[in-house]
């Protein structure tokens, strides 16, 4: 029962935040509209690195769904450096991680979390546009390629319900999995790890830093799913520092981000994208345990979640039962497939590997239709079948979707 207790609070802390984290991600979906972001990163200058930083750290794109975007924003005319920049802002925070981080973890983390974002894109992007800068002399702007938008909508009531879509059930499909996962490693942590288990760590914090790295780079935690995780490791003696690692590099420096980003960006971009992540985290993981006070950081922990008896008020109760629905209809629309047509004379059938989230889905589907001869595009997310109507070529389909980051079988 300890586990099912543990599970259950950490899920009704965070729900109320969460629910609010979605909903202000659908706002910023429908009401502000694509070209902003592309209009603010085209120049080569620090003033777009830090644009992209700060548009990136609020929007709620994990890692799956960042890569793409990041890629079409590239093609659309950003220059390396911001697009660097906004790579390594936009998974390790957003609104919906900010809340649920204040929920569980307390006012430092969720504060730092959002800084250290902005302070190490801006170092990575500034760093990759000096790299380029130095082997070419100057900044390469690439060809146009549209990037996602939310659909065409006029009036405020329109754009408040794709608002409400968006974040309700395209945002949960999206990191819905990585959010249960989440809550059940971080409950079977508080349940079945002794107290004090990682005291051992306390005079090796460098250690117990590296090895969260080598965990969590693997594991794939995505910013709101490393959440819970960190809480409970923190409950059982893990350093504050050690856990803000977690945080920061789990979400944004996986193998997925890395090939990805070397293939887009270029190797070096990649290098310089890797280590300012790790040492970033290494050197706010130490200034969090040597220099600022750790009540700051384990004050909330005598709040923390009791894995002997419920703690829910009925407020959290409520919040709780919605978030259950919403992730339910969520992961039924994300992994149950499409029923197909018979194909017709005109149609080509692909299978697209790589993609994870909606974001992956709705710039597959742009940038095919983008085709010269295509009528539409059809992509099934569960099993990564991609439909295209019209007359192209499978050269010109496979182009398109190997340079968005995925690979395509025909």
């Amino acid at each position: 029962m300890s586990f099912l207790y543990s599970l259950i609070n950490m899920l009704a802390e965070m729900a109320p935040y969460l629910l609010l984290g979605f909903l202000i991600a659908g706002m910023l979906y429908a009401f502000v509209p694509g070209e902003f972001y592309r209009k603010h990163l085209s120049r080569p200058g620090a003033w777009a690195v830090i644009k992209a930083a700060l548009i990136g750290v609020p929007l709620p794109l994990c890692s799956c769904g960042v890569l793409p975007t990041a890629v079409a924003l590239r093609r659309n005319g950003a220059s390396r450096g911001a697009s660097t920049s906004f790579l390594i802002a936009t998974p390790q925070t957003g609104v919906d991680s900010i809340a649920a981080t204040y929920s569980l973890l307390g006012l430092a983390f969720a504060i730092i979390r959002p800084v250290a974002a902005l302070a190490t894109a801006f170092v990575g992007g500034m760093l990759v546009n000096k790299a380029e800068q130095d082997a070419n002399g100057e900044c390469e702007i690439p060809d146009e390629v549209d990037t996602i938008d939310a659909p065409a909508t006029h009036g405020f009531w329109p754009r408040f319900l794709n608002a409400l879509r968006y974040g309700f059930v395209e945002m949960i499909q999206n990191i819905g999995k990585w959010l249960i996962i989440g809550l059940v490693i971080a409950a079977a942590i508080t349940a079945f790890i002794p107290d004090g288990f990682f005291t051992a760590f306390a005079e090796y914090p460098l250690l117990a830093m590296l090895a969260v790295v080598v965990v969590a780079v693997p594991m794939y935690v995505c910013s709101t799913g490393s959440i819970p995780i960190a809480l409970s490791l923190m409950l059982k003696g893990l350093s504050p520092g050690a856990a803000f690692v977690l945080l920061m590099a789990g979400p944004a420096a996986n193998f997925a981000s890395i090939i990805i980003v070397s293939k887009a960006l270029g190797k070096r971009a990649a290098a310089i994208y890797l280590s300012v992540i790790i040492i970033g985290a290494f050197g706010i993981g130490l200034c969090i345990d040597y220099l600022m006070p750790r009540d700051w950081f384990t004050m909330p922990l005598t709040e923390g979640m009791n894995c002997c008896h419920l703690q829910i008020g009925w407020f959290a109760a409520v919040c709780s039962i919605v978030l259950i629905l919403l992730l339910i209809n969520a992961l039924i629309l994300r992994y149950k497939p499409q029923k197909r047509n018979k194909m017709t004379s005109n149609q080509i059938s692909v299978i697209v590997t790589g993609m994870s989230c909606g974001h992956c889905k709705a710039i597959v589907e742009k940038n095919l239709a983008k085709l010269p001869g295509v009528e539409a595009v059809s992509v099934d997310l569960a099993s990564g079948q991609t439909v295209i109507t019209g007359k192209t070529t499978p050269e010109a389909i496979r182009e398109v979707i190997e340079d968005l980051g995925f690979s395509v079988t025909f």
